[in-house]
């Protein structure tokens, strides 16, 4: 499970163990030497469902594991097989598939056993270092969003400004991997596996019994946890939001507003305006795609961490969240880990292209014409059309050609 993103995953909710410590300590200082008869020992079933239930958590999360690994597999094949394919805005979607790998290697399994069973199966180290692993690829995973949404916003709003190169693209992407371990550390430190005495698990019919374990931050009071759950909200949800949001209602501002250019033959006529005009609304939908998706997958998790730490709940809330809630917010939030791949890659003709010149399909006689047109484009930037960018060699000076079509091209960008 995204240890840091669910504390209080499990069928034991806070206020029953708060209840438990204040029984314990009452045992210890009281005069007999035996707690009070009934409240010794909870027993709870191994399973948290029943087997229909489970088999659909489990073909759920399945699903979204397959599409996440090879999605993001396949974008990482065709940005490091394909050479016109490594440029600056698809070093960050190489990044963003890089971590949302590790966000489906490394959160979806456990979160899913998580979800199923009872209790924490796995030792310390897995607890830290799925915790930090966990943490570090879902904030690496927001932040590379809000570099490609920046790096479009440049080449769109403003054309003519100096493009990024290859070696600030890759310093960014080392910049963002620093500031998601930083983020994190706070995190990996507190991760802890924590056993209740008070509390055991049934282990089928045989009245076997297992200890209780749980992994989960202890933080010295509960106000500290509360303050790291607010810098989290705000650093990997609220401010990458508000930023992906006016970058990409620039982006449809701009591509709405710009001019275009009559050309004899091309876009003078109607029909040519048309078409314009429909790639302007379809680009500013997938624009509108990318940040309602980012929206709405995570907003029911982060809304239900907020709610474990600032709403007074009773027992039988938390059972109802930790159990049936969490495990759906979990699943919305990694489907977007999964759906990533579909909206920056196979979306995209350029990206769809280079997945037919990496594998070196054989095309017709008519589509070799069409990509030998298209393999003259793609020497400034795979993803955008190569009229939109400037050369990355000439200190941002533009080359000729590149400034006659700049705003004509504008308006053919698509996601």
């Amino acid at each position: 499970m995204a240890v840091w993103l669910q504390e209080f995953n499990s069928t034991v909710s806070p206020t029953f163990l708060s209840t438990l410590e204040d029984v314990e300590n009452v045992s210890l200082h009281s005069s007999s030497p035996h707690p009070p008869a009934g409240i010794n020992v909870t027993y709870l079933n191994f399973y948290l469902h029943n087997a229909p239930v489970s088999a659909i958590f489990i073909v759920s999360y399945l699903l979204i594991f397959v599409i996440c690994m090879m999605g993001n597999g396949v974008v990482c094949f065709i940005v490091l097989r394909s050479k016109t394919m490594r440029t600056v805005t698809n070093l960050f979607i190489l990044n963003l598939a890089v971590s949302d790998l590790l966000v489906g290697i490394f959160c979806m399994p456990t979160t899913l056993v998580d979800n199923i069973i009872t209790g924490w199966p796995f030792g310390s180290l897995v607890c830290k270092l799925s915790g930090m692993v966990q943490g570090i690829s879902v904030s690496a995973s927001v932040f590379t969003l809000v570099a490609i949404a920046v790096d479009r916003f440049r080449c769109i709003v403003y054309p003519f400004k100096q493009k990024l190169t290859i070696s600030t693209s890759t310093l960014i992407i080392i910049i963002i991997w620093v500031l998601a371990i930083s983020i994190m550390c706070p995190s990996g430190v507190m991760l802890q596996v924590t056993k209740e005495n008070r509390v055991s698990i049934l282990l089928g019919e045989g009245n076997g019994t297992r200890p209780f374990f749980w992994c989960r931050e202890n933080w010295p009071s509960p106000g500290m946890r509360k303050i790291y759950t607010t810098v989290l909200f705000a650093n990997i949800y609220l401010a990458p939001l508000t930023l992906i949001v006016i970058m990409y209602a620039r982006i449809g501002i701009a591509l709405f507003k710009s001019p275009i250019p009559t050309f004899a033959g091309r876009i003078g006529s109607d029909s040519g305006r048309q078409t314009v005009s429909r790639k302007k609304k379809h680009a500013v939908k997938m624009l509108l795609v990318v940040a309602l998706l980012f929206i709405l997958s995570w907003l029911p998790l982060w809304t239900l961490m907020m709610l474990s730490d600032y709403a007074s709940l009773s027992e039988r809330q938390h059972r109802v969240i930790n159990i049936y809630v969490y495990p759906l917010a979990h699943w919305l939030a990694f489907c977007n880990s999964s759906v990533n791949p579909i909206i920056y890659g196979f979306f995209n003709k350029n990206f769809r292209r280079g997945f037919q010149a990496a594998f070196k399909l054989q095309l017709c006689a008519a589509q070799r014409g069409r990509r030998k047109t298209y393999s003259h484009q793609v020497q400034g930037n795979a993803v955008m059309p190569a009229s939109m960018h400037l050369s990355e060699e000439g200190e941002g000076r533009a080359r000729g050609p590149y400034v006659m079509h700049d705003l004509q091209d504008a308006n053919r960008v698509i996601l």
